[in-house]
């Protein structure tokens, strides 16, 4: 049955195709998804599919209940866009100026349409049911994970099964983590009031543009000296904004940034630190401060044993030599609220292709895929669910 389900989304490969470059020319950003959700809506429901709408906010889930009893399985992808100009020259480019698929959603999006059709053909031979989780606003924390999760996307459910399209690994391969796979994402905003003045009299100024570069310099010391050499941790830097002229020392600077962990300890390690250096600093030159630190998505930490089991239906797709453990990422995901629930496993599909022009990073303005992803991650998914509901353990 597996091969017909196979054969099935490749007969449907190129509407999968139509599919993504639809949703990528029509991108819609974080909290502001109107006509993605209606589209997804409209083909779940051409499909025969039971529907709900509106689901934590913007979310779509479709049930398929299968014509056996058994457990219920979910898979989800994500179906927002980035605030991006799209700079490819590419028929299906984005027709929204500042807005475009940089991370591969739409194709996510398009995968699980083509898995919910094949395995909806199929249904009278599942041995329970399969949720389709739709979600919003996967770029923008507080994301829309939670709130599907609060309106009971995940109630019955027994494992949940997502992954990411990755296009910095080479299409036809997979990796997979059974441990923590992404990292979790906060960021931190900063803000140093001193004393302006006039450039050529320093001394009657207290500058917050050096205590604002010695702050940058002495907390890219604190993973080096108060994090253990074996935990992962990461703290960048991403904008200083301080003063407009070449010879006035400004009165205030504002430092934004993020911090990437997979530990809660290391996590409030940083986060207590970063404020006490500020805090010395701004004592000693007399100068005061604001300091922000605003939690993201918790690491995404896999299941080992729904893990190796995707792993095994991936190698019977694109074979065993073809997938393998990639190290942790420090990107962040809301893929990891779903699996504080149930267990599960997030993994990552190759989508890369240099001969394609796949070969841009994600968030990149020239990203793209070779769309034969999507026909790899569609294979995946559909086994992982068939096998997860009819296979005996």
């Amino acid at each position: 049955m597996l091969q017909e389900i196979y054969q099935q989304l490749e007969r449907d490969f190129e509407e999968t195709v139509r599919v993504r470059r639809y949703l990528h020319q029509h991108p819609e950003l974080s909290f502001e998804e109107e006509e993605t959700p209606k589209f997804i809506a409209r083909l779940l429901t051409e499909m025969g599919i039971e529907v709900k709408t509106g689901v934590g906010g913007r979310g779509v889930v479709g049930i398929i209940r299968g014509g056996r009893p058994g457990k219920t399985v979910a898979l989800r992808a994500d179906f927002d866009a980035l605030p991006i100009q799209d700079l490819k020259e590419v028929a299906y480019r984005s027709t929204v100026p500042g807005k475009m698929h940089a991370c591969g959603h739409d194709a996510h999006t398009a995968a699980l349409l083509s898995v919910a059709k094949a395995l909806q053909e199929k249904r009278e031979w599942l041995s329970g049911n399969v949720v389709l989780i739709h979600q919003f606003a996967e770029e923008l924390v507080p994301g829309g994970a939670k709130e599907m999760i609060k309106d009971g996307c995940l109630e019955g459910v027994d494992a949940i099964f997502g992954t990411h399209l990755w296009s910095t690994i080479p299409v036809g391969q997979a990796a997979f983590q059974p441990q923590a796979i992404m990292a979790a994402a906060d960021h931190f905003e900063v803000e140093i009031t001193g004393k302006g003045g006039h450039g050529g009299l320093p001394h009657e100024t207290v500058d917050p543009i050096m205590l604002g570069t010695n702050w940058v310099q002495l907390v890219q010391q604190i993973v080096s000296r108060n994090v253990s050499p074996l935990d992962s941790a990461v703290i960048t830097v991403g904008a200083f904004h301080g003063g407009d002229a070449f010879n006035i020392i400004p009165e205030k600077v504002a430092i934004k940034g993020t911090v990437r962990t997979f530990r809660t300890e290391v996590q409030q390690v940083i986060e207590r630190k970063m404020e006490s250096i500020v805090r010395s600093l701004c004592e000693a030159a007399g100068a005061s401060y604001n300091y922000q630190y605003i939690k993201g998505y918790p690491p995404v930490i896999n299941h080992a044993r729904e893990t190796n089991f995707v792993r095994s239906c991936a190698e019977e797709v694109l074979g065993s030599d073809n997938c393998y453990v990639t190290e942790p990422l420090m990107v962040g995901e809301d893929f990891s609220y779903y699996l504080q629930h149930v267990p599960g496993t997030f993994f990552l599909t190759g989508a890369g292709n240099a001969e394609k022009n796949a070969v841009y990073p994600h968030h990149h303005p020239r990203f793209d895929i070779d769309e034969e992803a999507m026909l790899h991650a569609g294979k995946i998914l559909a086994s992982a669910a068939w096998r997860f509901l009819n296979e005996k353990e």
